[in-house]
């Protein structure tokens, strides 16, 4: 396991281990609201601290771009993409559909990627031109190559309602093409699912960078396609996320785009 790899996961577990923990007692929590159907807790806020102390305890020249605590040093050459609870609204539900996503951006691209789901005690990595692995069992993007044989993922735009009309025509479009769609709620356990061929295909709109980092690297690595909806590769700009096999890309961006 590369060494940078190698600390996001015990960076990963130190904080799973203070999710878990505060799992047992969740109705003691202090809950805020930081905007519509958005929440944190003093957990999501612990657990980013536990990251960031280990990764700046072994990279201190780096950068963080974290869902809590914000930008540090942003523009340096490395940079630490990091959401300490994937799913905060599950967790705070009992749901147990959650997880933590830790990515490193080397001058913007992804290079590490740590998706680690505390439940199940599934461990997602990825090292750029290494593969991904599930426990360190390599995985691979489903070989599903019809749209109505697939199984597909998405995330409601809870956050941006602005964007449900046109959520609402793609959703229409996808339900009435594939075999069915699904939505946990944890975007970047989505994108593990697709990179270990649970899913064959996921999209979602109005994400932020620390939701996508991790998941993306996971799916290119397992072999599959990720891009925004124009196929582009500028989804972490955007916050719009298509990602799939080879088999299906073409034909998921094509499913959405149409006028329903």
């Amino acid at each position: 396991m590369h060494p940078m790899l190698n600390t996001a996961v015990k960076a990963a577990r130190k904080a799973a281990a203070i999710i878990t923990r505060a799992s047992f007692d969740v109705d003691k929590l202090h809950i805020r609201a930081k905007g519509q159907n958005d929440f944190v807790s003093e957990v999501d806020h612990a657990a980013e601290d536990a990251i960031i102390g280990v990764l700046r305890e072994a990279y201190p020249a780096h950068g963080y771009l974290a869902e809590e605590s914000g930008e540090r040093d942003a523009n340096a050459e490395y940079v630490w993409c990091i959401d300490p609870l994937d799913g905060t609204t599950n967790f705070l539900h009992g749901l147990p559909q959650y997880c933590v996503s830790i990515a490193l951006l080397h001058r913007g691209v992804a290079e590490q990627a740590v998706v680690f789901d505390p439940h199940r005690n599934e461990l997602f990595t990825a090292t750029k031109g290494a593969g991904a692995f599930l426990n360190d069992r390599r995985i691979r993007v489903s070989k599903t190559d019809r749209l109505d044989n697939a199984l597909i993922g998405t995330g409601f735009p809870f956050k941006q309602v602005s964007n449900i009309d046109d959520y609402l025509r793609m959703l229409k479009n996808m339900m009435t093409t594939c075999s069915g769609v699904r939505r946990p709620g944890a975007a970047a356990l989505d994108l593990a699912y697709v990179a270990s061929g649970r899913y064959d295909g996921f999209w979602e709109l109005g994400l932020s960078p620390w939701d996508m980092a991790a998941g993306a690297l996971l799916v290119r690595e397992a072999g599959g396609l990720v891009g925004d909806l124009a196929g582009e590769e500028k989804y972490l700009e955007s916050g719009r996320i298509v990602a799939s096999n080879g088999k299906l890309f073409a034909t998921m961006l094509k499913t959405l785009h149409a006028k329903g």
